[in-house]
């Protein structure tokens, strides 16, 4: 017996009784010890999402089982990317809050009859298992895991609300509750060994012991997990009360309350109602629903949906099998290394040992990070390959360079490589500043050229600026774009022009800070309104976190070559870089940094200020509308996009352009002309806010 399903498979049989299976999403077969093993395999989709028809066709299922009952229902996937992905978010986005309430309804009443059932039901989960599939494998009696990339969690909480359909107490039921709600309230997943520890899934295997496994579950020769006696002291209504005051405490850190209201009614529903599960299911429904239909979730979904658009711009695989990075500082070596744990082969190479050895201890700590199994972080050391002598400049399909960010320094490296390179590589340079054309003047296939701008850190951050110039071959913009989404990044394509987009409008946001603390302003101050707008730092701990030497380049290179006005850097901060205090990476700048985090006063940064606010965001705004105006992107969903991803703009509100629209163009345009008056012409709106 195997568990492999054949897809013409198109009939149930039950014993002596057939019939045509009345589905679409569901592959099916009784095997021949009766038991009834489902696939869901969701129609004409690489990734398995729960919709309203997935569900309906599994009560059918049901409906035919209550007639001729098998011995036991096994539950999996016929997808290689994973078990389910979640719910369809496609389903989400208009309905009013009794039709979403309805639509909970039905989709809990499926799982509470699939948890009801007496014969013995197992989830095979390889791959994601994530949201609403949690929420279907939580119904089942027993779950086995597969090895090497299992994944499980809520991420629910990232588009402004909880699970929906059952997860709140089925998980806080069947673990300990601390470590459930902490799952749910972080949207954090556990993977592998530790799904297996935390006592997600009963038995964690390879894949080839799949059919062992699942005739033990249905046996009963698992051993049977218990709700041990602590679980159950905290469920009590006092554990309850003492665990959710902390548990607010530590989520107001991360998500104000006055901005995400989620997490708190998460822990309202727990505090409230425990393990009750009529109680508990009637307000999981309520709440699910009533934030749904919330601007917080309705503003997270659109980020969602914003997410999948750039990826979307990718359209085929790049065919890029080596890369050859040449540079192996800070970026360069992170890029190698984030290129060789997506399985690409790279050659690093760069004119001292020193950085090369440090890249790869930092490749190997990145696997860790990123729940790598030991053959798969061998498999990534293996395709990072120091390169000292340049060997690998002819073979590679795409050479990146990351040399120090001064245009002498990379057109003399151009004119000495590219002779070198096979006629149908792609050259590219992760600047960050400077202009793509002019790079390429002196090149002699400038088609080949572009500009990847990766952005610090490469293992966190997932835009990648793509930017072609006038020459640029259109090819080769499309490869690069695929070649972004091949290692895992979301491309946003720009033209060059001065700080291409991400950098142009964040550092307004930045001098404008750094002015404000020269005027005597405090620096918690700033920061904190910054973060009660909802902005993950503030300004002047950002600027300290990219370093000062950084952000006075990139100042000093706009204030050259744009119209507009900049704000002035004082000399003062002039002086720290002098003196070597850049910020984190020195130990000191605007703050003091002990172990990587700066250190803020207690309490200060609460403090808030509407003037200050707008002196902050809205030259960041007129800056995207100034990018706009001038073609730097061209889609305005794009450009909000990119800021959220890149900057963190405030993701529950949508973006700086779709916020501009909520709070009102006109009023934005007549604050920036009031600062413009008592604070200088670089506050001018741009004549683009016109055009919006």
């Amino acid at each position: 017996m195997k568990i492999d399903v054949l897809h013409e498979v198109e009939k149930l049989d039950f014993g002596n009784v057939s019939y045509t299976a009345e589905n679409t999403n569901w592959l099916s077969r009784l095997d021949q010890d009766h038991m009834l093993w489902l696939q869901l395999d969701k129609k004409d989709s690489s990734t398995n999402t729960l919709s309203e028809k997935v569900l309906q066709e599994l009560d059918d299922i049901l409906t035919e089982m209550d007639k001729k009952s098998p011995k036991a229902l096994i539950i999996g996937s016929a997808k290689p990317a994973g078990f389910c992905a979640g719910a369809d978010i496609n389903s989400f986005k208009n309905y009013s809050e009794s039709e979403m309430t309805d639509l909970l309804k039905r989709g809990h009443k499926v799982l509470d009859r699939l948890a009801a059932l007496t014969i013995p039901t197992v989830a095979v989960i390889h791959g994601h298992c994530l949201g609403g599939g949690f929420e279907l494998a939580l119904a089942c009696q027993k779950r086995i895991g597969i090895k090497d990339g299992l994944e499980m969690g809520f991420p629910e909480i990232r588009l402004g609300v909880h699970p929906g359909l059952g997860g709140t107490f089925r998980l806080n039921r069947l673990i300990s509750p601390i470590t459930a709600m902490t799952m749910m309230l972080t949207g954090k997943s556990a993977y592998d060994i530790q799904a297996k520890k935390r006592g997600l899934v009963d038995d964690l295997v390879e894949q080839r012991h799949i059919e062992n496994a699942v005739h033990a579950a249905v046996s009963g020769k698992t051993k049977q997990r218990r709700r041990s006696f602590k679980n159950y002291l905290l469920n009590t209504p006092v554990a309850r009360k003492i665990a959710a005051k902390k548990m607010r405490s530590m989520s107001e850190k991360k998500a104000p309350s006055a901005n995400y209201p989620a997490p708190y009614a998460l822990i309202d529903l727990w505090e409230q109602n425990g393990v009750n599960i009529k109680k508990m299911q009637a307000a999981e429904i309520a709440s699910f629903a009533r934030l749904m239909v919330g601007e917080t979730a309705q503003n997270l979904v659109r980020v969602f949906f914003l997410h999948q658009s750039l990826k979307n711009l990718a359209k085929n695989r790049s065919g890029i099998q080596h890369v050859h990075v040449i540079g192996a500082g800070s970026m360069g070596g992170d890029i190698a290394g984030w290129c060789a744990l997506r399985g690409v082969k790279v050659t690093l190479s760069d004119q001292k040992t020193e950085p090369i050895a440090q890249a790869i201890n930092n490749t190997e700590r990145l696997c860790r990070d990123k729940h790598q199994s030991e053959a798969e972080t061998r498999g990534a050391l293996d395709r990072l390959i120091p390169d000292m002598q340049n060997k690998g400049l002819e073979k590679a399909d795409l050479i990146i360079e990351a040399v120090p960010e001064k245009i002498d320094i990379k057109q003399s490296l151009y004119q000495s490589i590219e002779p070198k390179i096979k006629d149908n590589a792609v050259l590219v340079s992760n600047t960050s500043s400077i202009l793509i054309e002019e790079l390429a003047g002196h090149l002699k296939k400038p088609s080949r050229f572009m500009g990847l701008h990766f952005f610090n850190p490469v293992s966190r951050m997932l835009i990648v600026e793509v930017i072609g110039h006038d020459n640029t071959s259109s090819d080769v913009l499309q490869q690069m774009l695929s070649f972004t989404r091949d290692i895992g990044k979301i491309p946003v394509p720009v033209t060059s022009a001065p700080g291409f987009l991400v950098n142009r409008a964040l550092t307004p946001y930045l001098l404008e800070a750094i002015v404000m603390l020269e005027e005597g302003i405090d620096k918690e101050q700033i920061d904190g309104a910054a973060k009660t707008f909802g902005m993950p730092m503030g300004p002047i701990e950002l600027a300290d976190q990219i370093g000062l030497d950084i952000c006075m380049h990139v100042a000093d290179m706009l204030a050259r070559t744009l119209d507009k006005p900049m704000a002035k850097i004082p000399d003062s901060v002039r002086k720290k870089v002098d003196n070597g205090e850049l910020g984190k990476k020195s130990g000191k700048g605007f703050y003091d940094w002990k172990n990587g985090k700066a250190q803020h006063e207690n309490g200060a940064e609460s403090k808030t200020d509407d003037k200050i606010t707008d002196r902050l965001i809205l030259p960041m705004l007129d800056a995207c509308v100034e990018c706009y105006r001038k073609g730097v992107i061209k889609d305005l969903d794009h450009l909000d996009g990119a800021m959220i991803f890149a900057t963190g703009f405030a993701p529950f509100r949508g973006g700086p352009i779709h916020y501009a629209r909520a709070r009102g163009l006109d009023e934005i345009v007549r604050t920036l002309n009031r600062l413009a008056q008592s604070n200088g012409e670089r506050f001018a709106p741009d004549k683009g806010w016109k055009d919006l």
